[in-house]
């Protein structure tokens, strides 16, 4: 038997702690919470960042640096193959791929990306595509429009 078969017979999960139950099973009388105080009592829970009054280690460290992340532009992305599913011809845009469930949101932006392979003509417009999808669509005869 190999070591990864092991949790088939064993159980995939750890049986939960049952305490309380006892002085003789170790997790009697206080079950493990200790005597009184907070601690002790249900809905307690500790802030794992407290140093008991000294100054907690994130506020000892000086702030360094910037980060664009909260600016940058978010796409949702729809490849070529997922654009198979509308007729020859149509014409695609933010509306009609959100109400084919391939992008969640209209206020979204769309980038079509080259994955996969297109063999109908269509009219897709997008927020940005790659080059490959965008080689890919113009070589079927439809036309890949860019919105602002």
């Amino acid at each position: 038997m190999l070591n990864y078969e092991i949790t088939s017979i064993a159980g995939k999960h750890k049986a939960r702690r049952r305490v309380g139950r006892g002085t003789g099973t170790g997790r009697g009388k206080t079950c493990g919470r200790g005597h009184k105080g907070s601690a002790s009592r249900a809905g307690s829970t500790s802030v794992s960042l407290y140093e008991g009054g000294q100054m907690p280690l994130f506020r000892r460290l000086p702030k360094r640096g910037f980060s664009n992340y909260k600016f940058a532009t978010r796409y949702q992305i729809v490849n070529v193959s997922q654009l198979e599913r509308f007729d020859e011809g149509a014409a695609v845009g933010v509306e009609q791929l959100s109400d084919a469930g391939l992008i969640l949101s209209l206020k979204s932006k769309v980038k079509i990306l080259g994955n996969g392979e297109l063999t109908r003509k269509l009219e897709v417009a997008a927020h940005k595509f790659s080059k490959t999808a965008e080689q890919k669509i113009i070589g079927c005869g439809g036309t890949a429009k860019v919105i602002k």
